[in-house]
């Protein structure tokens, strides 16, 4: 009983309980399973909220004040017991019109870090539950409301939500064992393809495998990301391109599966040029990762805290090597394009890595001019910027930059507008 150790007295007042001033009403599901020793990823529906209200802090405990789905408007961790912060380039909460717009949609996804911590203070004596904690800042007041989510140690990963915890795709060819970039002539069949996946827990994974032909609109995040991540307005709506095969497969508890690719035989290679091959994850059912939004029952069978990868080849002759493809291919992955933050607010970028880039430069700029930029090393993909940066008269721009070694620009993000709130 001592995870809720303050809060006694308060409850006996009623004072924890009463209707709370600010609009976030609670979460839903208010406790869930999750994996002892790995990764874990659910989808969260955090209800009530007014337009006003805009996420800050993500993080987990193993103590805290309050029970779980109760609002209130201080931070409910106890000191000394925080496990870890929710990762910028896991963050993949966002506002969604379902219940007239009331409702943020939040992929928690767990660290393998935080459960490892858990699980050995579970082994030491403390309660087998740890909690995630969630905090809302409303712009108009200032006012800050918290609400937990249980995350309760399954020995196992047993009845843990179907979430991809790692996704890799490749050819397969020689001795080797895959093709990173193959390039081949007009009409030549490339090798078989695989993607190799990590999982919790069991159930059915439904999908389909789409190119992207030369010419075509590359695809953007929204689009890399697995259905079942996206808020229910966005299921459906991602951008569609040529299906090559279909597949629904039952995934045993077993943590680990090879998903074969489409026939070789059907990868496109009658016209010179860069193709993209997708794996494209449609939402299955899965009862432990129901979530209730208010408007109605959400399914997220097949989730996944990350964007899925894209796999690239060419056809004809290769434009200077197969590992250096021109056009872009550096995506940003947060902030999400204008999204809003307060003024003074702390802001992270993050972006998908560029595999030959030495390092990267985020650039800033407010109206015709740079306000600021910043060199991160390769392999970091994420940049943490000062509040000052978003204290700035009207709304920014940024992009990334991939540089060589010589400092040389390899690639760049589109250009991204913050919205900010004074």
């Amino acid at each position: 009983m001592h995870v809720f150790r303050r809060l006694g007295c308060l409850i006996a007042a009623g004072l924890c309980l009463a209707q709370p001033a600010w609009a976030l009403t609670g979460v839903n599901p208010t406790g869930v399973n999750v994996n002892t020793s790995g990764v874990t990823s659910v989808f969260l529906s955090f209800q009530g909220l007014t337009p006003t209200e805009i996420p800050a802090r993500a993080y987990w405990c193993a103590e805290v004040t309050v029970p779980p789905n109760v609002v209130v408007n201080f931070d409910p961790c106890v000191p000394g017991t925080l496990l870890g912060n929710l990762p910028a380039g896991n963050d993949l909460g966002r506002p969604s019109s379902v219940a007239g717009g009331s409702l943020f949609t939040d992929i928690m996804t767990i660290p393998a870090s935080v459960a490892r911590r858990a699980y050995q203070l579970a082994r030491a004596g403390e309660p087998s539950a740890f909690f995630y904690i969630r905090e809302f800042v409303d712009t108009a007041t200032g006012v800050s409301s918290f609400v937990v989510v249980t995350c309760r140690l399954a020995g196992g990963g047993a009845r843990v939500p179907l979430a991809l915890t790692q996704v890799e795709l490749l050819f397969v060819t020689g001795r080797e064992g895959r093709e990173l970039v193959p390039v081949v002539e007009v009409g030549e069949m490339l090798s078989p393809v695989e993607a190799r996946i990590a999982y919790n827990c069991t159930g059915t994974l439904r999908g389909r495998w789409e190119v992207v032909f030369p010419g075509e609109e590359p695809p953007e995040l929204e689009d890399l990301l697995p259905e079942p991540s996206l808020p229910p307005e966005l299921r459906g709506s991602q951008r569609r391109y040529t299906t090559l095969s279909r597949f629904d497969v039952f995934l045993p508890p077993l943590g680990e599966v090879v998903l074969p690719g489409p026939d070789p035989e059907r990868l496109p290679s009658s016209s010179a040029g860069p193709y993209l091959l997708l794996l494209r994850i449609e939402t299955s059912a899965d009862k432990e990762g129901d979530s209730e939004t208010g408007a109605g029952l959400v399914q997220s069978g097949g989730i996944a805290g990350f964007p899925l990868p894209v796999l690239r080849y060419y056809v004809g002759m290769a434009p200077e090597s197969a590992a250096q493809p021109r056009g872009r291919r550096l995506m940003t992955l947060r902030p999400l394009p204008d999204q809003r933050i307060a003024a003074g607010a702390p802001v992270g970028f993050t972006w998908l890595p560029v595999s030959d880039a030495a390092a990267y430069r985020v650039e800033l700029r407010a109206g015709d001019g740079e306000i600021a930029s910043a060199f991160v090393a390769a392999g970091v993909q994420g940049y943490q910027a000062p509040p000052w940066y978003s204290d700035q008269p009207g709304d920014l721009h940024w992009r990334v930059v991939a540089l060589d070694e010589r400092g040389r620009s390899l690639d760049s993000s589109r250009w991204q507008r913050l919205l900010i709130d004074p």
